[in-house]
């Protein structure tokens, strides 16, 4: 299982495309308030979300609350101010937690610090600012699902679909 948190996501476009890297892959969504956007009924609605059905959306009022609930126990970081490549990673454990941090923020530095050793990135050129948010994401998604060598599950299971 991976779970994917999301601390404090403002723009509602990289949630959306998370929530369908998430669909597409049988992973949970952890949402971190917060928010930028609405996520009631209505409002995904109205965004056409057609495969918010598909996802397990979980919401939390602070951070403090989603460890409260799920420790933890196999989590990294992703951030560009981070050590290490996520390619260093070992990320076949059966259960994986990726946290994302806000767009225009990151994550906190006190969680930085807690968790230097679990602070991974993407390289990337030099001056480049970052990826955007949900494609770092699906990256880290799907390096994840290689490395617990589910991929091939995910492919025969759509095999034959147009």
């Amino acid at each position: 299982m991976i779970d994917i948190v999301l601390f404090e996501p403002e723009i509602p476009n990289n949630t959306g495309a998370i929530a369908r890297t998430c669909a597409c892959t049988g992973s949970r969504l952890h949402l971190i308030k917060p928010l930028g956007f609405d996520i009631s009924d209505k409002a995904v609605k109205r965004a056409g979300l057609d495969y918010w059905h598909l996802v397990e959306v979980l919401v939390y009022e602070n951070i403090d609350e989603y460890f409260e609930k799920n420790g933890d126990d196999d989590l990294w970081l992703l951030s560009t101010k981070a050590k290490y490549s996520y390619t260093e990673a070992d990320l076949s454990s059966e259960h994986v937690t990726l946290m994302f941090g806000k767009e225009t923020k990151g994550l906190p530095e006190w969680l930085r610090e807690k968790y230097a050793d679990r602070c991974l990135r993407l390289p990337m050129r030099q001056g480049a600012r970052s990826l955007n948010l949900s494609n770092t994401a699906a990256i880290l998604t799907y390096e994840t699902l290689r490395q617990q060598n589910k991929l091939e599950g995910l492919y025969l299971e759509t095999a034959g679909q147009n």
